[in-house]
């Protein structure tokens, strides 16, 4: 008697991933890798998910357009805790599951937010290249003076595992810790992490260094604008590792040429990769390009539990991320 092999979801990768995580893939599914990495154009990615059954993607717009060329696609596994440029309920509609990739990256954007506030408070993209351009001759008395973390105020505009990081680094340096987020966590978090939540007014006004770590959505729209930044105390820092559309970048660098706000630290951009040139200009503004995450243990981590997310949709399992449970109602 002869057996028909059974059928393996066709996979699409868009990004060349670890080989180690491809090679999991593979074991259960025919897999195609978009090799170079970089996004795709709207027509190569459609062209390339046309036939698949499943997408990890990195980015990239998924919207109902791109959807409609894809009639055989059941299961999205986004690689990345946020999913603001896929259009999930388009997904839901068309009974495409959607997954991302929270909690294993909180602790490295963690970092890269601190580090962020570091640099800018003690001026080091200024100190490096004194450094490099062959300026440092002797020392000077009044050279590159910073700002002190010790006992100073430190803002966290949303307070979810990010945020919850972020204050527990605040603590080790010995600062005082204020958050504002639409919901106010347990009294017991609030007294491990030593955070107090404030309104949004507070937040501002109390601030010494302003980290963000909200996600995108209707309330968090620019919530940082002009009148924001005016209400903030002369000589603050900002820090942005979220997503940039939360701030008015225009409404920012005329905080910064101001003197209002005394540096900033960006690791997003309210129209990435495009940036506002006059920030590109400043001494007192550290601009990386989106890289919070960008640890190896945390990428291998992200590339893994996508799979996870894959692989358990196609085995006819609830995937541990999913986005839209409604779909399987």
């Amino acid at each position: 008697m002869h057996l028909t092999p059974p059928v393996r979801p066709k996979v699409f990768i868009a990004r060349p991933i670890q080989q180690s995580v491809i090679d999991w893939v593979a074991q259960h599914c025919a897999v195609r890798v978009h090799g170079e990495d970089a996004p795709m154009s709207a027509a190569a990615l459609g062209e390339a998910i046309a036939d698949v059954d499943g997408l990890m993607s990195v980015g990239g717009n998924i919207n109902e357009e791109l959807l409609a060329g894809a009639p055989k696609l059941r299961m999205i596994a986004n690689i990345g805790a946020g999913y603001d440029t896929i259009d999930v309920a388009a997904c839901s509609r068309r009974r495409i599951l959607v997954s991302n990739t929270p909690d294993v990256l909180t602790e490295s954007t963690a970092d890269m937010a601190f580090a962020l506030l570091l640099g800018a408070s003690r001026h080091l993209l200024q100190a490096d290249g004194y450094v490099r351009d062959g300026s440092w001759k002797y020392g000077l008395w009044n050279l590159l003076w910073g700002t002190e973390l010790f006992d100073k105020t430190l803002g966290l505009y949303g307070f979810g595992r990010i945020g919850q990081a972020m204050a527990r680094r605040g603590r080790g340096f010995s600062m005082r810790i204020l958050y504002h987020s639409r919901h106010r966590v347990e009294t017991k978090l609030e007294s491990n992490v030593g955070a107090e939540f404030v309104d949004f007014k507070t937040l501002l006004r109390e601030s010494d260094f302003l980290s963000l770590h909200a996600p995108l959505n209707q309330e968090s729209n620019r919530a940082i604008g002009a009148a924001e930044l005016s209400l903030m105390k002369p000589g603050a820092f900002l820090v942005n590792t979220a997503r940039g559309k939360i701030v008015d970048e225009e409404a920012l660098v005329q905080a910064l040429k101001s003197g209002r706000l005394a540096g900033t630290g960006l690791d997003v951009f309210e129209n990435e990769p495009q940036i506002h040139p006059e920030l590109l200009g400043m001494e007192n503004v550290i601009l990386a390009p989106h890289i919070g995450s960008a640890t190896t243990e945390t990428r291998l981590r992200m590339a893994r539990l996508a799979t996870e997310n894959l692989l358990a949709a196609f085995a006819g399992r609830r995937p541990p991320n999913l986005l839209n449970p409604q779909v399987l109602a």
